[in-house]
């Protein structure tokens, strides 16, 4: 059965069990309040934080499954079942693993530059591929240093692109580049599936510490984007904490 343990994605611990600190302390806080016979009201706002815990805890792993391989937004993506596909800021591997779980005839590039601090602890392509393993894809899996602004990938050569929380987290003026890079090493009429960090009312309420510092998105600003670097935007929708567009690379016709 697979669990939030099943997987070694290595999100630090205040990222994936932070919440483990306010259900201690303040479930801990109400039960002595109560023993003392204090006032109610202290009684109730301390449980009320404790449980505030408990669901955002919930939330992180069920939720956001942040322990567990990164689902598909759309069905659409690659809806044929098989191609080459590169993740672009591949990290540990959740959605290579997502992707190779829910797409059994498609075979994955991670390429991640490998350094800097995204949430997780020893991020490595070596990481990537225990992940993989565990999954029991790590024939169709493949992880590579590179960035996302220069991908070390031969141009026109994929079938799709996966990005989630990746290029988001690059510095502005970078953004359109890698989405540039995006459209090279795709085929004509290859698709790219672009997942970026929304902070929403689920990320607000229930990860302040992780979700809610990031910017936040513009959905058409994205979209602009996305078709100066190439692409025809045929789907857009919402995840919980999430936003993402499914693109199709452009057709050029003489």
């Amino acid at each position: 059965m697979t669990t939030p343990l099943t997987y070694d994605f290595g999100f630090s611990w205040s990222v994936a069990w932070g919440h483990l600190v306010p259900i201690a302390l303040f479930g801990g806080l109400a039960l002595l309040e109560l023993w003392l016979g204090w006032r109610r009201w202290l009684v109730i706002a301390s449980g009320l934080l404790a449980v505030w815990g408990v669901a955002g805890l919930l939330i992180t792993h069920f939720l956001f499954r942040i322990n567990l391989p990164q689902p598909l937004p759309t069905e659409q993506f690659l809806s044929s079942g098989s191609g080459r596909v590169v993740d672009v800021g591949a990290g540990s591997g959740r959605a290579t693993v997502g992707l190779l779980l829910a797409r059994p005839r498609v075979t994955v590039t991670g390429v991640d530059i490998y350094s800097g601090y995204y949430g997780i602890d020893d991020n490595t392509p070596a990481r990537l591929m225990v992940n993989a393993r565990i999954a029991g894809v790590s024939e169709r899996a493949e992880a590579q240093v590179g960035d996302a602004r220069k991908l070390p990938l031969a141009t026109g050569t994929y079938d799709g692109v996966i990005s989630v929380a990746a290029i988001d987290h690059l510095p502005r003026a970078g953004i359109p580049t890698a989405l540039a890079e995006a459209a090279r090493v795709l085929k004509p009429g290859g698709e790219f599936l672009l997942m970026i960090v929304n902070v929403d009312a689920w990320a607000w309420s229930t990860s302040p510490h992780a979700l809610a510092h990031h910017r936040a998105a513009d959905p058409s600003q994205w979209r602009a984007l996305l078709e100066s670097t190439g692409f025809d935007v045929v789907e857009q929708g919402t995840q919980p904490g999430s936003l993402y567009f499914l693109s199709r690379k452009t057709l050029v016709h003489d």
